[in-house]
């Protein structure tokens, strides 16, 4: 069951909450840079992080599953444009190839059929465009913090998260890893002293793992047809031995 977007909201409003967008932020920025005039999509609960490429882009909307529930984005006054949609996470609203970036978080974890939802994820995503998929690490800390909504669902491993993008025909592209500090409240504003030395010295705690994929694309084969051909008939050159015809086994070279 997904976490109610409610609590996701609550949660990023606070100081630690606050600590992971701004290290989820930062690798996004790193992966795509400002994202000018490119189409971004954020599925699941990934807004509080496409803050650096929304000024930039050509358009940026938010599609959050039904079971989370959805809220107005980005949160304009009265009379304003709301760019967030309540949708079905295997039948996304949108036509195919529309995406040339598409940040997922808060997405996979508690989906009932993961491999579904990043179908779709392939489907809407322009062929050279790049998909970052956001999960709480498996051996991290905040995979047990219950009083976080990084602690619900299924955290992966690098090589789970590679193998289940592999199988919605997703290659993983790139990786890396954010969120060492504690998932404790009083330790959030040291947040950035524990990014830039956790990345150094334990690098296997870090709270999320972050990797990137790009939308693979296989050319069709055109089916043949039989078709019936005259067999040739060989005939021996004049002045060579029937023996001497063909190369024996053994007789061929490597290219060099």
């Amino acid at each position: 069951m997904r976490r109610d977007v409610l609590d996701l909201r609550q949660f990023y409003a606070s100081p630690l909450g606050q600590a992971a967008r701004a290290m989820v932020a930062r690798k996004v920025l790193e992966a795509w840079g400002d994202g000018h005039g490119l189409d971004v999509l954020a599925l699941g609960y990934a807004t509080p992080f496409v803050d650096p490429v929304r000024a930039a882009a050509r358009r940026v909307v938010a599609a959050m599953p039904a079971q989370q529930g959805v809220e107005i984005w980005p949160g304009q006054a009265p009379g304003g444009k709301n760019l967030s949609a309540l949708t079905a996470e295997d039948a996304l609203p949108f036509r195919n190839a529309l995406f040339d970036r598409i940040l997922m978080a808060h997405a996979i974890e508690e989906s009932p059929d993961p491999v579904a939802m990043l179908r779709e994820v392939w489907r809407v995503l322009a062929p050279s465009g790049r998909v970052i998929v956001v999960v709480a690490a498996r051996n991290g800390l905040w995979a047990d913090a219950e009083k976080t909504p990084l602690g619900h669902g299924r955290p992966y491993s690098r090589s789970q998260l590679a193998e289940l993008l592999r199988s919605a025909e997703l290659e993983p592209a790139g990786w890396t890893r954010a969120l060492y500090v504690p998932p404790v409240a009083w330790m959030a504003g040291w947040a950035e002293g524990f990014e830039q030395v956790g990345s150094r010295l334990w690098p296997g705690f870090a709270g999320l793992v972050l990797m990137e994929a790009v939308k693979q694309t296989f050319a069709v084969k055109p089916k043949g047809s039989r078709a019936r051909i005259a067999r040739p008939v060989l005939v021996p050159a004049p002045g060579v031995a029937p023996a001497s015809r063909g190369l024996h086994p053994g007789t061929l070279e490597r290219e060099p």
